[in-house]
């Protein structure tokens, strides 16, 4: 794949369903060159805070910490968590409240750090559309996959088909993620299809605008 180096660097977001293969449409855009930005990984940095640790202990109660993350220290029991928020909009918020803000800030910091260093970013983030961040992208993918693959997709990862569905409806429709890209990519096909578009795109940068 052709390296992508449009100056000055770029921020392109990326949304989708759940199980939509967001992270594989990631590795392609990395394969471009680009430095993925995970949201991800950048909560899970967070919740290892014991200062945030203790809010989300002091908010949500015990069961959402587990003392044998490792010898020291106690650690967030993230499917603890998940239950409690993907099932009571008024935790979800809560949640979001406590960690957002140090979230975004290490998320800023990754790309003030990858634009220094000359290269462009991929930006993962589950909520993205849902918070300001989105405004920090020059371009938003929506990756594209049928109910049934995602599903199967899903529970391949565990998950039951209730979970699936109630971490779904708690985003953004899909249809209002879909009208809010600058592109969309189909990813329920086979993986040279996958990439084929993803080289498409960033030849074609930049996209049209609205």
């Amino acid at each position: 794949m052709n390296r992508f180096e449009p100056r000055p660097p770029v921020v392109i977001g990326i949304v989708g369903g759940i199980a939509s293969g967001k992270s594989t449409v990631a590795a392609l855009f990395a394969e471009a060159g680009l430095e993925t930005v995970d949201a991800d990984q950048d909560a899970r940095a967070v919740v290892e805070d014991p200062a945030i640790l203790s809010a989300l202990r002091a908010r949500f109660g015990a069961a959402v910490v587990t003392d044998d993350a490792s010898p020291d220290r106690a650690g967030l029991d993230r499917a603890a968590l998940a239950r409690l928020v993907f099932t009571d909009p008024a935790a979800r918020k809560d949640l979001e409240r406590i960690t957002h803000p140090a979230i975004r800030a290490r998320i800023l910091a990754r790309i003030a750090a990858a634009h220094a260093a000359g290269r462009s970013v991929l930006l993962d983030a589950p909520l993205l559309l849902e918070g300001p961040l989105h405004e920090r992208c020059d371009a938003i993918v929506f990756v594209e996959a049928s109910d049934s693959t995602r599903r199967t997709r899903a529970l391949a990862r565990g998950w039951t088909a209730e979970e699936w569905q109630q971490r779904e409806t708690s985003q953004l429709p899909l249809a209002l993620k879909r009208a809010s890209a600058t592109a969309t990519i189909r990813n329920d096909g086979a993986l040279d299809d996958t990439r084929r578009q993803v080289e498409q795109f960033l030849a074609a940068w930049p996209p049209p605008r609205a």
